[in-house]
């Protein structure tokens, strides 16, 4: 069962051993054996090649050569990005506010006027949504993706399985496992482990080679990181310090064209300063573990290039059985879009718009019909629909599938991969619609396809999403 770092589950107050016991287990998740990639930080190396200079600047020197290219930090491929991979096991009414739902006799949408039925444009398509989502800026819509699935199950702690695709994943490894295994080595992060900021159950932590991997509250990261004998405080006294222990390889042993490789990586003692102020002023405005929270975090995680991939939990309704007028599924549906527009305008003022992609995946969704049961007093579990959001540089806005009265509700149809189009003939049944969804997150991010066909069993990569 993962556990969460940086909180105490007993009514003792802790003794300075315990706390330096328990910050030093989290220097160590999150900065490997060594503190490497603290060193990475500090001076703009790759951590690989401060674990192994020599074979470092073979391989790329190697790789340049068979490319005819210059030497670069990564070989791969030009579609990685890092992912804020958001999760949640209470099976938030997402799939009730989306495009897809809206124009569809017999479903149920909240009543309220912040909610109000809106157009929005999707690459040019006009489509009917709840209001908050049309306050997403043009460009940004032109690149969010309405999926509409099925996760196939009613089950709250079947989120592990849902996140592995239910058993369609070499090994039932999670989709974000494979997400940072595959995009590690070209982005050159710290670690390969995914890293889950935001899990509020068991449930949502995450496992890695059958592991399970600790779950990091966001002011957990900000108390270990922040204090004034923490490590962002030292970073210029270190980059010195690594740089004159490479200096004798780097000088005498070194190619003229190794020496410009790294030239080009190391980070002046300007810009670590710079970076170390941000840091700072990032995480200190840390002040909770909510999801807006959990996004400065993130960001942070990724300018350090800690890991590919990041969970979160941004709330969009949760487990409304008993929900009257829809109040609840309304006040997280209009915090939950401004938050994900936080994110985004901050990762503009970031610099990193082009190299950071958003997708979520929940457990299930909601039912849809209006009726005694569920309606205007709540929504029950609907394992036939789940809609997933995905917003970045390799998808092209859109809606994928749709959906039809199913069993006295609605569960989501068949549609062809190369438009996303439904269609009762399509080569996507709902059945395979998560695994199809799986593949083309591995394919939107430049995951070769022979490993896209090892590690995930049936569905399709549904071109028709990706720009």
């Amino acid at each position: 069962m993962p556990r969460a770092i940086g909180r105490v589950d007993r009514d003792v107050t802790e003794t300075t051993v315990e706390r330096l016991n328990r910050r030093q287990a989290l220097m160590s998740t999150l900065f490997g054996a060594g503190y490497v990639g603290l060193r990475a930080l500090a001076t703009g190396l790759p951590a690989s090649f401060l674990l192994d200079p020599r074979r470092a600047l073979a391989q790329a020197e190697s790789d340049a050569m068979a490319s005819g290219d210059a030497m670069a930090p990564c070989a791969s491929s030009s579609q990685a990005q890092f992912v804020i991979f958001n999760t949640s096991g209470n099976g938030d009414p997402i799939n009730a506010s989306v495009p897809g739902t809206y124009g569809v006799q017999g479903v149920f949408h909240s009543p309220d006027p912040t909610m109000a039925q809106t157009n929005l444009t999707l690459q040019g398509q006009t489509y009917a949504a709840a209001a908050p989502w049309a306050t997403l800026p043009q460009p940004v819509l032109d690149r969010t993706c309405f999926w509409h699935i099925m996760t196939n199950t009613p089950v709250h702690p079947k989120e592990p399985d849902v996140l592995s695709l239910m058993d369609a994943t070499l090994a039932n490894a999670m989709l974000p496992a494979i997400l940072a295994q595959q995009l590690a080595p070209c982005l050159g992060t710290i670690q390969p482990q995914p890293m889950s900021i935001g899990a509020t159950s068991p449930s949502e932590g995450l496992t890695y080679g059958g592991q399970a991997l600790p779950i990091i509250p966001p002011i957990a990261l900000k108390a270990t990181l922040t204090n004034p004998a923490g490590p962002l405080t030292n970073l210029q006294p270190l980059r010195d310090q690594t740089l004159n222990q490479l200096y004798a390889l780097y000088k005498n042993n070194a190619t003229a064209a190794q020496q410009a490789y790294i030239d080009s990586m190391v980070t002046s003692q300007q810009q670590v300063r710079s970076i170390n102020q941000s840091l700072l002023a990032q995480l200190s405005a840390i002040t909770d573990n909510t999801a807006n929270s959990q996004i400065l975090a993130a960001i942070t995680l990724i300018q350090m290039k800690v890991t590919p991939v990041i969970a979160v939990h941004i709330p969009f309704g949760g487990d409304n059985h008993h929900d009257p007028n829809l109040q609840a599924e309304t006040t997280q549906t209009v915090a939950g879009v401004a938050t994900i527009a936080s994110l985004l305008s901050q990762l503009a003022a970031a610099g990193l718009a082009d190299q950071v992609t958003f997708m979520s995946l929940n457990v299930f969704g909601r039912t849809l019909a209006s009726n005694a049961t569920s309606g205007i007093n709540g929504r029950q579990h609907n394992p036939n629909h789940q809609v997933s959001v995905t917003i970045g540089k390799p998808f092209r806005g859109g809606v994928i599938g749709g959906i039809a009265p199913l069993q006295g509700d609605y569960g989501c149809v068949a549609f062809d991969a190369s438009t996303g189009a439904p269609n009762p003939s399509g080569n996507v049944t709902p059945l395979a619609s998560l695994s199809a969804y799986g593949q083309t997150m591995l394919a939107a991010v430049g995951v070769d396809p022979t490993v896209i066909a090892e590690q995930v069993t049936g569905g399709a990569v549904v071109t028709g999403a990706l720009a």
